[in-house]
């Protein structure tokens, strides 16, 4: 055999060894919104249409109550349940088929205060992983670290109980984010980093009241503002960056809010961070820096409100769903509203941005497609998947997408996808 016939074979042979477009590790759907917590998808284009020739069912699994999006890593999707109103149930499953493969649960039922039974005491943090271990928070401020492959359980932080910390009313609601060796999380009425292979406390920060006003419900990111990585957090009452490196606060700033529902996570575009809160305003705030001192200026103020939903940022943009149940389109920059739909959409909406493309989930289980356009709201197509609420937000990864409806989880599979499409945001 010469040189190129041995090159060919090897190339064959490795090519049957790899997982299908599906499975690739680019395809992953690690944490909330996604890899790089922004909601930005950069897999193989959707087409224009969400019919059953474009969108397909591949599978269905009947699970308990839950608002946590699936995530997805490697050749398996993980997603959370409550259970008997006794127990927190981490399911892991095979994403090509919904075959269960593991399945981990704790004590873990907890009652939240009686003007937010409406939306129920079920978990509701997003997990994250990072290929090796998966993060879970649990309601009693628990989270929970589990072997990916085996479901065994590697470690559990107890926020109250090691801390003193009072239980949140609202329960564990911040999705904890992972980087490098280390995750982090707003619990035990704190801001806090982990080593996330042992459990054991790095820094914590930003401590406040606990108990109602203690149940964040805004999740970190991280942003590259005026010159240096740091953390962003969103507190009850207040915005804040902190220094991953230590915990230290490098600036923060009060939101108003009603009764503390800084809720969705806040969105940064080149130095400015947008914000916008239920019972407040739509705010757009500029990070500087002088001789290693922050400063955070507020640049401008819409009246315009939002509640639950994460925005998607398209080329200097944000295209929020607000308390309105309609969406705006507002340059993050200057706070220029750009337009507001006439048609309104559910109570919640999960947005995934691919190119000038906007896919968005409501949880009236009503999937829609939207087109990022600067002149006017542009919907391309709609479809309802199911009547069961669809409160989770949307995983999409490689040709698959994920949908947590409030008892189960389905996976769907594009067909005739467009390759002419832009790939990136």
């Amino acid at each position: 055999m010469n040189l190129i016939h041995l090159f060919l074979a090897t190339t064959l042979i490795g090519a049957a060894l790899l997982p299908n477009t599906s499975l690739a590790a680019e395809s992953a759907w690690p944490q909330w919104r996604g890899p790089n917590r922004d909601g930005q998808f950069t897999g193989p284009a959707w087409p224009e249409k969400l019919d059953t020739n474009h969108l397909h069912l591949t599978w269905r699994v009947e699970l308990g109550p839950s608002y946590s999006g699936p995530i997805v890593s490697g050749d398996r999707v993980f997603t959370t349940e409550s259970k008997e109103k006794k127990f927190e149930v981490v399911t892991a499953l095979d994403r090509t088929t919904g075959k269960e493969l593991w399945r981990a649960q704790w004590d873990g039922a907890m009652t939240v205060p009686f003007f937010a039974k409406a939306n129920g005491d079920w978990i509701r943090a997003t997990p994250a992983c990072d290929g090796e271990s998966l993060f879970v928070a649990g309601m009693r401020d628990l989270l929970v670290c589990l072997d990916a492959q085996t479901g065994k359980e590697r470690w559990r932080f107890d926020f109250v109980k090691k801390m003193q910390a009072p239980a949140p009313d609202f329960g564990f609601i911040c999705s904890p984010l992972v980087d490098g060796e280390f995750v982090y999380a707003q619990a035990g009425a704190s801001f806090v980093k982990l080593n996330k292979r042992t459990g054991e406390l790095v820094w914590r920060s930003l401590i406040d009241k606990g108990g109602m006003w203690g149940s964040v419900f805004s999740s970190p990111v991280f942003a590259e503002l005026a010159g240096r990585r740091q953390l962003v957090a969103q507190m009850r009452e207040k915005l804040a960056g902190v220094d991953p490196a230590d915990g230290k606060v490098l600036w923060e700033q009060p939101i108003e809010a009603f009764r503390g529902m800084n809720i969705l996570t806040p969105v940064a575009d080149k130095d400015t961070i947008f914000t916008s809160t239920y019972g407040g305003k739509t705010i757009g705030f500029k990070v500087a820096q002088a001789n290693g001192n922050f400063t955070l200026t507020e640049t401008w103020k819409h009246k315009a409100q939002g509640y639950m939903s994460t925005p998607v940022v398209i080329d200097g943009v944000a295209y929020n769903h607000l308390k309105s149940q309609r969406i705006m389109a507002i340059e993050v920059e200057s706070g220029r509203e750009l337009w507001t739909s006439d048609q309104s959409f559910g109570k919640y909406m999960s947005l995934v941005a691919q190119g000038d493309r906007i896919l968005a989930l409501d949880q009236r289980g009503q999937l829609f497609l939207f087109r990022a356009n600067k002149q006017k709201f542009e919907q391309i197509d709609k479809r309802k998947l199911t009547d069961a609420e669809t409160w989770a937000h949307l995983a999409s990864a490689g040709d698959q997408l994920f949908v947590r409806e409030l008892n189960a989880l389905t996976a769907y599979q594009w067909r005739g996808r467009d390759s002419k499409a832009a790939l990136t945001p």
